[in-house]
């Protein structure tokens, strides 16, 4: 697990508040990016003349090039030092964000949405692993949730500013925006984050050698497996309000806002948890998850009781810092390769619940459909942990 180097340990409060901040600010930017599409679902949809689940195939896109680009980009940036490793990453997604933008057509948005997802978990996963290495031990579950808070606040303010900027302006505006924060953040951890030149490197072989345990494959499927149910609900949430609460457009940027400050409670909620009940959280948090999940379709009948039932579904990104800090624990001479396939398992999540939704929708089972379709991958998720927690109980 990672500890302070003797680098680290002389930085002031103040130098670790800053470098926090600016790792944070490229959690904002990422998160901001990946979820500004499903706020403008339907300006997507209207511009190019496709079906809103066809946009959700963006999402989905985006989803799996954060799937394919996190375990690949990680094992090769192993062997670089994690500032040098952390601003080519971030001027690699304001790059994927400005192609997004410019994209003429479906087809090309569709790609520019999966090259921009490529650097997204190596980024988070290196982040995370620098946040924890300025903190004592007992802290660190704590530091990932603040790096962690910078995706909570894309949640909180970034997308319904994403979404305002599509209804008022054009869509392509909102990822103009990311681009720029992407590019702040390059600046920012390239004048502030210190050289650690004494930090520990492994080749790329070793990390993967390492990588291939249980250990770290459960908490992985559980992740890819039991977040898709928020994601399902998330990703068709425009068109939910709109057709089956019946409210007005400008709504969406509202829901969008009470859906990231359950986010963005959650995401303190989750450090906490998995600071007082280690491993057993994550039982916690999908138990939660699925109860919640399964009552969403029963509160689409008002504004009120909707957006009630997103700040609950929201509090599920508890789960990030939890299995973060998880993996931490258990990712021994794999560190770098676990913290992204971390978030490259929640991606995959990102990209299952938006597939499977949009598979009920179009079989004509209503919008609403996705609190069932969640609390399903929900119950699956908490299986997957059952089987994991009794196989660390026995070893133990």
């Amino acid at each position: 697990m990672p500890a302070p180097s003797p680098a680290t340990e002389n930085y002031s409060r103040q130098k670790v508040i800053l470098i926090i901040f600016s790792l944070a600010m490229g959690g904002f930017g990422i998160g901001t990016g990946e979820f500004a599409i499903m706020g403008l679902m339907p300006n997507v949809a209207q511009d190019f003349g496709v079906t809103e689940p066809q946009v959700g195939h963006l999402i989905s896109a985006y989803a799996l090039g954060v799937v394919v680009g996190a375990p690949v980009l990680a094992i090769f940036g192993a062997q670089f030092f994690r500032k040098h490793l952390l601003i080519g990453l971030m001027a690699f997604y304001a790059l994927g964000n400005l192609a997004s933008a410019m994209a003429g057509s479906y087809e090309v948005l569709m790609v520019s949405r999966f090259i921009a997802g490529l650097p997204h978990g190596a980024y988070f996963g290196v982040a995370a692993l620098v946040a924890a290495s300025l903190v004592p031990l007992n802290q660190r579950a704590k530091a990932v949730s603040f790096i962690m808070m910078g995706l909570a606040l894309a949640l909180l303010f970034g997308n319904p500013l994403a979404t305002l900027l599509g209804q008022h302006l054009e869509w392509r505006y909102a990822f103009g925006f990311v681009a720029a924060v992407a590019t702040l953040t390059t600046l920012l951890v390239s004048a502030i984050l210190p050289l650690n030149r004494d930090e520990i490197r492994h080749s790329s072989l070793s990390e993967v050698r390492s990588f291939n345990r249980p250990q770290i494959w459960y908490p992985l499927a559980i992740g890819s497996i039991g977040f898709a149910g928020m994601f399902c609900v998330f990703s068709y949430l425009a068109p939910t309000l709109l057709n089956v609460t019946q409210v007005e457009p400008i709504w969406i940027p509202f829901a969008l806002f009470v859906f990231g400050l359950g986010g963005f409670v959650g995401n303190i909620l989750g450090g906490w948890l998995f600071d007082r009940f280690q491993f057993k959280s994550v039982g916690l948090i999908l138990l939660w998850a699925a109860v919640v999940l399964a009552l969403f379709p029963l509160a689409t009948g008002s504004l009120w009781s909707i957006l009630i039932a997103c700040f609950l579904v929201a509090l599920m990104v508890a789960m990030g810092p939890a299995l973060q800090t998880h993996l931490m624990d258990v990712a021994h001479g794999a560190q770098t390769l676990a913290a992204a396939s971390h978030h490259a398992a929640f991606n995959l999540a990102n990209a299952l619940g938006p597939w499977l939704g949009g598979m009920a929708i179009s079989a004509g089972m209503g919008w609403q459909v996705t609190g069932y379709v969640g609390s399903a991958t929900a119950v699956a998720g908490l299986i997957i942990f059952f089987v994991a927690h009794k196989q660390l109980s026995t070893k133990q």
